[in-house]
């Protein structure tokens, strides 16, 4: 059993779940530690490495389920552009954005 709360930050962009989730958990008698996080934009992994000492992994979509580590959390702000109201409103129909929500 860990000494922290493990978590998982997925579509982690520059760390918004994580600064959330250690604020969150600041004070609690485990603490927070980020155990595995991913991204595919390069200048946000670039970001969040930056803030919190972590290189996030790519592509989630090509990580197989065993290589992410135990966790007692799962964050993910999986990409929203289908959905907003900027974009084209595709939600679930866009072909990739649309579905990584599953």
């Amino acid at each position: 059993m860990s000494d922290h709360i493990r978590i998982v930050d997925l579509f982690c962009g520059m760390g918004g779940f994580h600064l959330g989730l250690s604020q969150a958990c600041h004070g609690h008698q485990k603490g927070m530690e980020c155990v595995f996080a991913s991204d595919i934009d390069k200048h946000a992994c670039k970001t969040y490495e930056a803030n919190f000492d972590i290189q996030p992994k790519g592509d989630i979509t090509k990580i197989k389920a065993e290589d992410v580590p135990p966790h007692d959390i799962l964050c993910g702000g999986f990409p929203c552009q289908s959905f907003s109201s900027i974009g084209k409103r595709e939600g679930f129909e866009h072909a990739t954005k649309g579905t990584l929500f599953f």
